[in-house]
């Protein structure tokens, strides 16, 4: 069994969230696949944020962070706005959503 951080993309501190998230060792991640990996992150308290996400999909694939871009990126925003949407709510999350993303569209300050 590989360790998390044999993957290109996972750090120390990602791998230690992942561990406490129940994904022990890299084959398991990648078995899992970035979603349910995400999930599990969101289960175990993690709060949402989109580039976590995003660069845990890129790491799979063996890419680079910063290789996500345009309609892949707009693709990927949907997938994980859909994630935290069946999220269960914590004192973080308001039915999917961060306390300040709520305030936002409260405002009208975001895209629906």
């Amino acid at each position: 069994m590989r360790p998390l951080t044999d993957i290109r993309g996972i750090g120390p501190a990602t791998a230690e969230r992942l561990l406490a998230a129940g994904i022990p060792d890299a084959e398991a991640l990648h078995a899992l696949g970035a979603e349910a990996a995400y999930e599990r992150l969101l289960a175990s308290g993690d709060r949402p944020h989109f580039i976590a996400f995003y660069a845990l999909v890129m790491a799979l694939q063996g890419r680079p962070w910063n290789d996500c871009k345009g309609a892949e990126k707009a693709a990927l925003r949907v997938r994980f706005d859909a994630l935290c949407a069946r999220a269960t709510p914590g004192p973080e999350m308001e039915k999917g959503r961060l306390p300040m993303e709520a305030a936002l569209d409260a405002l009208g300050l975001r895209r629906g």
